[in-house]
């Protein structure tokens, strides 16, 4: 019988899930969602195929009988595979992790420890962690860091400038989505080998958003700083925000919790549209409220991309990913227009067909579109961390 990988991406409201064989392979994938509220389980089979669902109806069910009902579902749906190892994206591995780790109980008492770091997904991530290892104890588990890809970038960049005596407390700047900037420049590698020495700027854009500076395949400066709140205008989140909006708005008598809500899940396109945190929904829409949260977003994008430029030094390749960058012509387009100072010359009948590269022979900047894949790095790491462990138990 053949083993099989687990990897588990849990978000606030979700969890993404897939199966890979021992070739790395994915074999399924799918999602639950929404979890806090009669959840649903949609999953496919490695030729996209739809295969039976489930569905819990009762809100009040828990999170550790839904992942071992997912547990179930995976083992009667992998054929002659058997889980040998379940992978986790981790949100936050705070200072001290720069690399994926075999999950022990010290190291989940750590990570139990940086929650405070990340109040919004690590809660999430550490549940199913904590609800694997009570349904199957003896399946190996290992953690995947966002921040993990992030700890390169040099220490003017990781810096922020306050009393140095709160750097010890952890406040630095960490950088996120680092398992899909890691996926990008191994497609780099593969795809564009001209680029891999060279600089480019990678723009992750989905509910979550942020820009990466990649120098040879390695970050040297992201968008998002300390919190998944800074940086780019988001679905829901506001992105980077003067803190003295934070002290005026306790001193007008909202309480943390409430300007905590608002910022994380009430602003961002949500918030400036009024209309909806889709980008889907608010580029079909005429109403100039969803049009002036689409300059926005666009306009922090290219903004914050001239930060990125001066990190490289300049630029020679621009990446866009993720569900918005991938799928929304429009805004490739409105951002490249913005970038045009730079040499980028956008082929607009090839951005509008999803085209891998959308830049025209007379671009100085290539401008390319790739899919991200944060579940196949978790399986590769996965894979990496457990095999000494598997071929030292072997007779």
């Amino acid at each position: 019988m053949f083993g099989s990988i687990l990897t588990l991406n849990a978000g606030s409201s979700s969890l993404k899930f897939a199966v890979f064989d021992d070739g790395l392979e994915p074999v399924l994938r799918g999602e639950i969602e929404p979890i806090k509220a009669a959840p649903r389980l949609v999953a496919q089979n490695a030729a996209g195929a739809q295969l039976e669902g489930r569905e819990w109806p009762d809100q009040t069910t828990s999170f550790g009988t839904i992942i071992g009902d997912l547990l179930d579902y995976i083992e009667r749906h992998s054929g002659r595979l058997h889980l040998k190892a379940v992978g986790h994206r981790i949100v936050h591995g705070g200072a001290d992790f720069s690399r994926p780790v075999l999950i022990t109980p010290n190291v989940l008492s750590r990570l139990d420890a940086l929650t405070s770091l990340d109040p919004l997904h690590m809660p999430d991530n550490l549940a199913c962690v904590h609800a694997v290892t009570k349904m199957r104890p003896g399946l190996p588990q290992v953690a995947c860091f966002d921040t993990a890809f992030h700890h390169t970038i040099p220490p003017e960049a990781q810096a922020v400038a306050v009393p140095r005596a709160l750097w010890n407390r952890g406040i630095r700047n960490y950088g996120f989505h680092g398992l899909s900037y890691e996926y990008i420049a191994g497609r780099i590698a593969a795809d564009a080998p001209d680029l891999m020495s060279g600089r480019v700027m990678v723009a992750h854009l989905g509910a979550g958003a942020s820009l990466c500076a990649l120098r040879n395949g390695v970050s040297i400066a992201t968008t998002m700083g300390f919190s998944t709140l800074d940086g780019l205008m988001m679905a829901t989140r506001c992105g980077a925000l003067d803190p003295g909006v934070i002290f005026y708005l306790a001193r007008q008598g909202d309480s943390l919790t409430e300007i905590e809500d608002t910022l994380y899940h009430r602003s961002g396109l949500l918030g400036v549209s009024g209309i909806s945190s889709d980008m889907r929904v608010l580029l079909a829409s005429e109403d100039p409220r969803a049009a002036e949260a689409i300059a926005l977003f666009n306009y922090r994008i290219a903004t914050a991309a001239g930060g990125m430029v001066s990190a490289l030094g300049g630029l020679d390749g621009i990446v866009f990913t993720a569900g918005i960058g991938e799928h929304a012509a429009p805004i490739r387009a409105a951002v490249c227009e913005r970038l045009e100072w730079l040499g980028v010359m956008l082929d607009a009948g090839a951005n509008a067909g999803s085209a891998t590269c959308i830049s025209t022979r007379q671009s100085t900047v290539k401008v390319l579109v790739y899919p991200t894949d944060e579940e196949a790095m978790i399986a590769r790491h996965t894979q990496a961390v457990i095999s000494p462990k598997l071929l030292a138990a072997s007779p």
